[in-house]
């Protein structure tokens, strides 16, 4: 039985193929499309189906849509804020939305569009694919005997936790900004069954506060949240009392947000592109430590209320990697893991896997392990364009070693390998590496990658020198998804500088041979040059572009930036001898 999940109803539009309780492929639309988050102006394309994702499902699998058995899709329009005038047959749009104060998402003059899209999805898949896409998607060759299946936002994405997690029963967070109108829930998984056990409501969000406040400082929403997480660790949370005023918790797992006037409160936005001042960390540091803060009080709520002694989240609250440290230092869990493809991206995997779980009727055959479950290239498909493109390069004997040296020499390399990952981080596949032993190596890479210059770089290391380099007050065996921050040991700060945060911690990634050998071949080797398992990680694209899929991306994004070398499948490419 195979069962396609798709997410294309806000941002990060995404596909996901499970058969019989396994997933197979998975990967977003921007990857394919080169539109970061896959988000289009309004009203043109806004919500399209990811036809190419959903392409490379199929195509992953060795099959056509007229194949599949279910297509489950993470929105539900029956559950749509209030009655869309288009419901009812008639849609009037003014010719751009309005420009005046920010518009609550049930109030948004193109929510009809909005819904019309919604109910007429079944038929944009079924006849609306551009021509490229025909091959796979062609009803003529198989007409389809699938069936449609609209799955709440917010189920998708409890979905995407408990029935990928490594548990066979655990309570389930999750934290977004908002679905059709739920923005924060909490359940249980257990016995193969889930319940729910509290839902918040718009306009109560941890999510649209965040964003809210991103867009405050002058970066984009629904995009850029990581940055102010960042920009936090260099300020003080002088503003606290003002976002308590602001986040009310209560003690029952619910919590209320009062609209915020931030200009009132802490002056003027900040200008895109502009010095970002003092009281730009502050606020970016207080709301930082309001979250962590609310967060915890509601873990502690659902611990007690679910009896559970693990905790699964996603959403995209649940990619910021500084709150999901507090929350598992805290200890009200034995073990907090996060769905690494948080955000709005995950619920086409979540969506799939409830829709697979509910039809098959059968036990879970499938836990996330890794996210290298989008597209990858063969060295004959590398080698093929890289002879078609003319370019010069050589074969690597040992691609670990060789490119060991190169990093050692205090080079940074491009690295393409194998299947990309499926989430926003970089794990390894489509990562650009560098040495973690000189100070300057992070002012280089923010650099290379034309990016604000507070921002950090992760390390990645070895599975078992963990604890030797990196601690955590809760116990912590590994951290896969790069979702966690650690402190760095002591004496170890001064071995790898350019790996450290400002505030002496950094976002770690552990990595084990038998998921991306070759990446941790490169690391063995590495520490047998340098005597330190470490290597920085950061993602392979350059500022405003999505992580490279392909090869054509890799070499496009090698040579429109000063990286070094580009280690791609087992070749290597030079812009000089090294």
């Amino acid at each position: 039985m195979y069962t396609l999940g798709i997410n294309a109803a806000f941002h990060d539009s995404a596909a996901c193929l499970v058969r019989d309780g396994v997933v197979l492929a998975a990967a977003e639309e921007e990857r394919f499309s080169r539109i970061k988050h896959a988000k289009r102006p309004v009203p043109f394309s806004a919500w399209e189906l990811p036809y190419a994702a959903i392409d490379y499902c199929l195509k992953e699998a060795g099959i056509r849509l007229g194949d599949v058995d279910h297509v489950a899709y993470s929105y539900d329009p029956a559950l749509f804020p209030g009655s869309p005038p288009c419901a009812h047959g008639h849609v009037e749009l003014p010719l751009e939305p309005s420009r005046g104060e920010a518009l609550t998402a049930c109030e948004s003059p193109w929510d009809p569009l909005f819904y019309a899209y919604l109910v007429n999805a079944p038929r944009q898949l079924s006849g609306g694919a551009p021509l490229r896409f025909q091959k796979r998607l062609n009803q003529l060759a198989a007409p389809p005997h699938y069936r449609w299946h609209y799955v709440e936002h917010h189920l998708a994405h409890e979905a995407s936790a408990f029935l990928a997690a490594p548990f066979e029963r655990a309570a389930v967070l999750t934290l977004d900004g908002r679905g059709e109108r739920t923005t924060t829930t909490h359940g249980i998984w257990r016995d193969g069954t889930f319940r729910r056990l509290k839902a918040l409501e718009v306009p109560h969000s941890l999510g649209l506060l965040y964003e809210e406040v991103t867009r405050y400082l002058g970066f984009l929403h629904s995009s850029d949240e990581y940055k102010v997480m960042a920009l936090a660790s260099y300020g003080k949370p002088v503003y606290r009392d003002a976002f308590r005023e602001i986040v009310r918790v209560g003690d029952d797992g619910t919590y209320e947000i009062a609209v915020p006037d931030l200009e009132r409160r802490f002056g003027a936005p900040r200008e895109p592109g502009s010095p970002v001042e003092p009281r730009h960390f502050d606020v970016a540091a207080s709301l930082q430590k309001t979250l962590e803060e609310s967060v915890v009080i509601l873990a502690r709520w659902l611990k007690k209320e679910s009896g559970e002694c693990n905790l699964v989240m996603a959403g995209g609250v649940a990619l910021n990697c500084v709150m999901n440290a507090r929350l598992r230092d805290a200890g009200i869990f034995d073990a907090v893991w996060v769905q690494p493809a948080a955000g709005d991206a995950g619920t086409a995997l979540g969506a799939a896997l409830w829709i697979d779980a509910l039809e098959r009727k059968g036990p879970r055959r499938w836990q996330m392990d890794h996210a290298y479950l989008g597209p990858g290239y063969g060295d004959d498909e590398i080698e093929s364009f890289l002879e078609w493109s003319h370019l010069r390069y050589r074969r690597l004997s040992d691609v670990a070693e060789q490119s060991a040296s190169i990093l050692a020499d205090d080079h940074i390399i491009g690295w393409f390998q194998g299947r990309m990952e499926f989430g926003p981080r970089a794990l390894g596949a489509r990562s650009i590496l560098a040495s973690p032993l000189k100070p300057e190596m992070q002012a280089r890479l923010n650099e290379l990658k034309d990016r604000e210059d507070f921002r950090p770089v992760a390390p990645a290391v070895m599975q078992e020198r963990l604890a030797d380099w990196f601690s955590a007050i809760a116990p912590a065996p590994q951290a896969p998804f790069m979702l966690f921050i650690y402190d760095v040991n002591p004496g170890k700060a001064e071995r790898i500088p350019a790996a450290c945060h400002v505030d002496g911690t950094a976002r770690v990634q552990t990595v084990d041979r038998e998921t991306n050998p070759r990446y941790y071949d490169l690391l063995a080797a590495f520490e047998r040059k340098t005597g330190v398992p470490v290597l920085i990680n950061t993602s392979f694209n350059s500022r405003g572009q999505p992580i490279v899929c392909s090869p054509r991306d890799a070499v496009e994004a090698f040579y429109s930036t000063p990286l070094d070398a580009l280690v791609i499948g087992s070749f290597l490419l030079e812009k000089k001898p090294l």
